[in-house]
């Protein structure tokens, strides 16, 4: 008589109690209820270790996982995340691959679901896409062939203070040159932090930014003292299309890691501003990997350029209101 599932447990404990009466044995038990001696015996051993209660099923789900993650390892990505609280799961997996490369860390799928299992993470709505723009600009393939630049916008510090970054980043490695506040976003503060970038890391032979001030003018060709300034030099000056930043993408995405990383909260005074902006600019540039750079650092492609920036700039004579609409 095989056991039904509707009866299971009455069969188990009727079977234990003809068993315990010793009215036949157990091999003649288990050919009685049609059950292998191996199952009898196992029904006989639970009910003798745990009573009535282990005649029920069990569940066969194991008690753990061979290949789960261990408590050692979800603590390493938790300590980095909180470091990094705007870097996502691949990013967090590369930079422990390079901290700890002996490490069998697991897949970035992995790193996903713990942070989500922890409520680190927030679902992003999908944006609609602009279908992207075939720049007419010349194709990067190496370091300071094309220096990118821009203000990231202003905010207010903690005790109300505006602040302005300028930003300076080279286009193929996207090693952040320069994280600068100014005082004013004119042509004076604009050329010092240009001039400065340019005696440390030399001049590129290509600079990209949009068309406002004082980037650009109003007058003939768009030139503005700045763009002139550097068309003497030799570099070439490169402008955006007017609504066009995506012509300027790799340097947008970096202003939205910044503004994540340094602006929230924005810090009490601009001089401390700054330091946190000093900050950022040593952690992107050494210790934050790229997946657009197979995961290396910008630091460790960013190489300073040949062309030097002549000790003594040559003063020019400009023609007011004939280049810049003056």
């Amino acid at each position: 008589m095989p056991w039904k599932e509707s009866r299971i447990v009455d069969q188990r404990l009727q079977f234990l109690s003809s068993y315990q009466k010793e009215e036949m044995s157990v091999s003649d038990l288990c050919r009685e209820f049609g059950v292998s001696r191996q199952t009898g015996y196992r029904w006989i051993n639970r009910y003798k270790e745990v009573g009535p209660e282990g005649l029920l099923n069990r569940s066969s789900k194991p008690n753990g996982c061979s290949h789960a993650t261990t408590e050692a390892i979800e603590n390493e990505i938790f300590a980095l995340r909180s470091k990094h609280p705007s870097w996502g799961a691949r990013k967090l997996k590369a930079r422990l691959e390079m901290l700890d490369p002996e490490v069998n860390w697991p897949a970035a799928s992995t790193f996903g679901n713990i942070l989500r299992r922890a409520g680190l993470t927030s679902p992003k709505r999908k944006k609609r896409r602009t279908t992207p723009y075939s720049e007419p600009f010349s194709e990067v393939t190496a370091p300071n062939q094309l220096w990118c630049m821009d203000f990231k916008g202003y905010f207010s510090t903690g005790d109300g203070t505006r602040c302005d970054p300028f930003t300076i980043t080279d286009a193929h490695s996207r090693y952040l040159i320069r994280c600068q506040t100014v005082s004013r976003m004119d042509f004076d503060q604009v050329r010092a932090v240009c001039e400065a970038a340019m005696r440390e890391y030399g001049m590129p032979l290509r600079i990209r930014t949009d068309n406002g001030a004082p980037f650009a003018g109003a007058g003939l060709l768009g030139l503005s003292k700045l763009s002139l300034g550097w068309m003497k030099l030799g570099i070439v000056h490169e402008r955006i299309q007017p609504g066009r930043p995506q012509q300027n993408g790799r340097h947008e995405r970096m202003h939205r890691t910044l503004k994540e990383d340094t602006t929230k909260p924005p810090a009490l005074t601009l001089r401390l501003q700054q330091k946190k902006f000093d900050g950022f600019r040593q952690m992107f540039n050494h210790e934050r990997p790229h997946e657009g750079l197979n995961n290396k650092t910008p630091g460790s492609i960013y190489q300073p350029s040949s062309m030097m920036l002549p000790r003594t700039l040559i003063g020019y004579v400009y023609l007011k209101g004939l280049l810049f609409g003056e």
